[in-house]
């Protein structure tokens, strides 16, 4: 068999190559920038941009199956770089799909595309899409995995994962933030910090997409459908942030905002920053205020009976790991 992930060089894209190249599958990558370590154990690095069908096509040439980790994430900057990256890339990877005779996509998603800013509290693939989005990264998400179930077909299996916050070993994207604003003294506790999340091991989110691939056959009952991804353990969430920062031997987070204070500095701030053209993202914004006071945690039936998904490692388990690379590497 041979493989296409496409972000092989990300947090979640390079555990996806490790694990597919564990199981002896022949791996590709498609990136933007180069990665050693992936060449290292076996892998075809291609480097070029989503948004090139040329460089997608070519790249999906040759593949039974695709893995679209690739995306654009953050929660600031203009609509037409998430655009492009986010719906056209995925376009891109749809059509390219179709021309080679790739019967096998798995797509990365988020929760975030059904994210109306209220509280998210064991819902199920049901929900529905929100009218309207606080930030770009979940409105270009959502399009492009419409467009990904939309193109569920009797030549092409379909299917979108959500995986929620991943973290564990390797992450480069969401703990060194967290302690770098921690160490900063620029972290607030948003609300009380009752509200519960549910997040997802790495293990467990490539477990997830490895199960996915196992089901995913012309017709199959996961097929053109949406599931949502995490370790069935909802937590506090500043209870979770901090034994993450303890981890790293970072304080706890004590300091309180209310959420009605956090969401109207987010609005100035946006303001500010889209007055004065800079393209940082502000310390607080309205999406990220929302995020922080409310609830996310998901009804995993589908996932597990649609893909036989079973989380194998906990959080308890996943923090003594963390706490293991942190110290040692």
């Amino acid at each position: 068999m041979r493989a296409l992930v496409t972000g092989g060089g990300g947090f979640l894209g390079k555990a996806l190559c490790q694990a597919l190249v564990s199981r002896g599958v022949t791996v590709r990558s498609l990136s933007r920038g180069s990665y050693p370590e992936l060449t290292a154990i076996g892998v075809e690095c291609v480097q070029g941009d989503l948004a090139d069908h040329a460089v997608v096509s070519a790249s999906v040439a040759g593949c039974d199956v695709v893995f679209h980790v690739a995306a654009k994430a953050g929660v600031w900057g203009p609509y037409a770089e998430y655009h492009r990256a986010n719906v056209l890339g995925t376009e891109n990877v749809i059509a390219a799909c179709r021309q080679h005779g790739v019967q096998q996509l798995i797509y990365t998603s988020s929760p975030s595309v059904v994210y109306s800013g209220h509280d998210e509290a064991g819902i199920d693939e049901s929900t529905p899409y929100p009218e309207h989005y606080l930030t770009n990264y979940p409105k270009t998400k959502a399009i492009a995995e419409r467009a990904v179930l939309a193109a569920n077909s009797p030549t092409l299996a379909t299917v979108s994962l959500r995986p929620h916050l991943i973290w564990g070993p390797g992450d480069n994207h969401l703990l060194p933030r967290l302690i770098e604003r921690a160490k900063a003294g620029c972290l607030r506790r948003v609300g009380q910090g009752n509200n519960r999340v549910d997040t997802t091991y790495i293990d467990n989110a490539v477990s997830a997409h490895l199960a996915a691939w196992d089901q995913l056959q012309l017709q199959a009952a996961c097929a053109g459908r949406a599931y949502f991804i995490a370790n069935d353990e909802p937590w506090p969430l500043w209870d979770l942030i901090n034994r993450m920062l303890a981890c790293a031997d970072v304080p706890p987070v004590s300091r309180t905002i209310s959420p009605s204070l956090a969401y109207g500095i987010g609005a100035i701030l946006e303001g500010a920053y889209r007055l004065l053209g800079r393209s940082d993202e502000p310390p607080m914004t309205r999406f990220v205020a929302r995020q922080l006071a409310t609830d996310h945690w998901y009804d995993l039936s589908a996932s597990k009976r649609d893909l036989g998904y079973a989380p194998a490692v906990s959080v308890e388990e996943g923090l003594r790991r963390l706490r293991d690379w942190l110290e040692h590497g």
